[in-house]
């Protein structure tokens, strides 16, 4: 009995294993769809996008949730909309630490502005959002990565360039660029008569990005630059007619370049932006309403909030200006522009704009002190500055009795410095050079008298150049008229000319 026992349950063991390895053999010969990562806010176009991939392409949709400080009802509430919708995973991403520490302390060290007006909001946080994109679709082994980007505006530039300079493998989706879909209408029936659960109505006026960096808004009546924002547009900042009628002052200290505390207090870089953007805010200091020239060649009328971030440059800047050498602060104000346009056209992880990292660091090493800032009224503007780096010398600097500067320096060295240009002035004269420099010499009036009519009142005669160079280029007529109108040509050399010029 025990030997057929012992052999019954040996051949149910078997059984059972047999049919594992059936099921087994199943899953591995059931076709596995493709995977794409999409780029997911929660918003309208993205909630669409999510079934669009399953319906258009056949693929399984990982969501990416990545929160920069953008404004939301709760990303959890996020994460569960994405899986309703039919996304087969939702990753959430506190990407604010990061956000601060490695991409604005960089644009800090760049003044990062756009066309010297925008900071760059949008444009800083699509590289970071693109990483976690790179490094979801390795986790997953996606072929795709996808965004919810028109085809008019700079963000799909940046998704893609960037996910392209991290991983030159994967390929983009591009669905709101594909689909035919034309209107915020057209996406709300289409979601509705997909099972789409979306909170949206055609009410909305404005197209809204944000992180804590500031917001960008766009479209509506705003399309037309003629008209003035609406006031409804603001949500950082009070209007500036209803901002205190007291000036606030706030210190701002950095360290190597980077914010470091406020008002004696020591913070991170990530909540000295939250309250720079409380206080900035609160005096109605952060507005810009700009026409911007976009990648794609359009002209755009964009409107910004990002009252901690421009305050935070201005207070840069004027450290910067105190710590950094001559040479070093006017190149670095090209490199500034170069660095905001290659992030703002987005090639943060091109060599170019790594090289410039390079330089833009070496300059912040002593960039050390402490600037006060005066908000008042919708203004911004740094009155004081100190730091043990200081190239400010008081005692060269002074009009006072204390003053340590070597006036009689200055004659020599206006002779070197313009020794150049003064050569090749003299040698442009006496070649009779037809240039727009030269035109006050070619019409300088020689005033001269000779010795009969020197010592008479009034009796000095008027000259007029002709302009007119001798060949060899050494002399030029010039055409005296006296009192009477006695014309007497005479030839001068260039030497007297150029006495003449400084003469009249």
């Amino acid at each position: 009995m025990t030997n057929l026992m012992s052999r019954s349950m040996k051949g149910r063991i078997m059984e059972s294993k047999t049919m594992e390895n059936k099921s087994s053999m199943s899953a591995e010969t059931k076709p596995q769809k493709d995977i794409a990562v999409l780029a997911y806010s929660g918003g309208l176009d993205t909630s669409v996008c999510i079934k669009w991939l399953q319906e258009n392409y056949g693929v399984d949709v990982v969501a990416v949730v990545g929160d920069v400080g953008q404004e939301h009802d709760g990303l959890e509430k996020i994460k569960a909309k994405a899986l309703a919708t039919g996304a087969i995973d939702c990753l959430v991403v506190d990407m604010r630490e990061v956000f601060a520490e490695e991409y604005l302390s960089k644009a800090i060290a760049a003044n990062a502005m756009y066309e010297n007006k925008y900071p760059l909001v949008s444009a800083l946080s699509r590289p970071l959002i693109c990483k976690h994109l790179v490094d979801a679709a390795h986790k997953y082994g996606a072929k795709y990565i996808a965004h919810g980007c028109t085809g008019k505006g700079n963000d799909q530039v940046r998704f893609e360039s960037s996910v392209l300079m991290l991983d030159p493998e994967l390929e983009i989706l591009a669905p709101v660029r594909e689909w035919d879909l034309g209107c915020r209408a057209d996406e709300i029936a289409w979601a509705a008569a997909h099972d789409v659960p979306v909170e949206a109505t055609t009410a909305k006026p404005y197209s809204i990005d944000d992180n804590f960096w500031g917001r960008a808004i766009e479209c509506g009546v705003l399309e037309d630059p003629a008209i003035e924002p609406p006031s409804d547009i603001w949500t950082m900042t009070v209007d500036p007619q209803d901002a205190p009628d007291e000036p606030t002052y706030v210190d701002v200290a950095f360290e190597h370049g980077i914010p470091c505390g406020l008002n004696g207090v020591k913070m991170s870089f990530l909540d000295i932006v939250y309250a720079m953007n409380t206080i900035a805010g609160s005096n109605g200091y952060g507005r810009i309403d700009m026409v911007e020239n976009r990648l794609v060649g359009v002209k755009s009328r964009e409107c910004y909030e990002a009252p901690g971030a421009l305050a935070l440059i201005c207070a840069h800047k004027a450290l910067e200006d105190l710590c950094l050498e001559r040479g070093v602060l006017h190149y670095k104000l090209g490199i500034e522009q170069t660095w905001a346009d290659s992030v703002y056209n987005g090639l943060w992880f091109s060599p170019l704009k790594d090289a410039l990292d390079a330089f833009l660091a070496s300059t912040q090493q002593c960039v050390t002190g402490s600037v006060k800032l005066k908000f008042y009224k919708g203004s911004c503007v740094a009155v004081g500055r100190t730091s043990d780096y200081s190239l400010y010398d008081f005692g060269l600097a002074t009009y006072d009795a204390s003053d340590q500067f070597d006036h009689n320096a200055a004659k020599g060295f206006i002779e070197l410095h313009s020794l150049s240009c003064k050569v090749w002035a003299a040698n442009r004269l006496a070649m009779g050079a037809k240039m727009d420099s030269f035109a006050a010499v070619k019409e300088t009036k020689c005033q001269f008298a000779d010795n009969d009519d020197s010592s008479s009142e009034g009796g000095i005669p008027s000259a007029k150049m002709t302009g007119e160079f001798v060949p060899g280029g050494i002399s030029s007529k010039c055409q005296l008229v006296d009192e009477d109108s006695i014309a007497h040509p005479h030839v001068i050399n260039m030497a007297d000319a150029v006495e003449l010029e400084t003469l009249a």
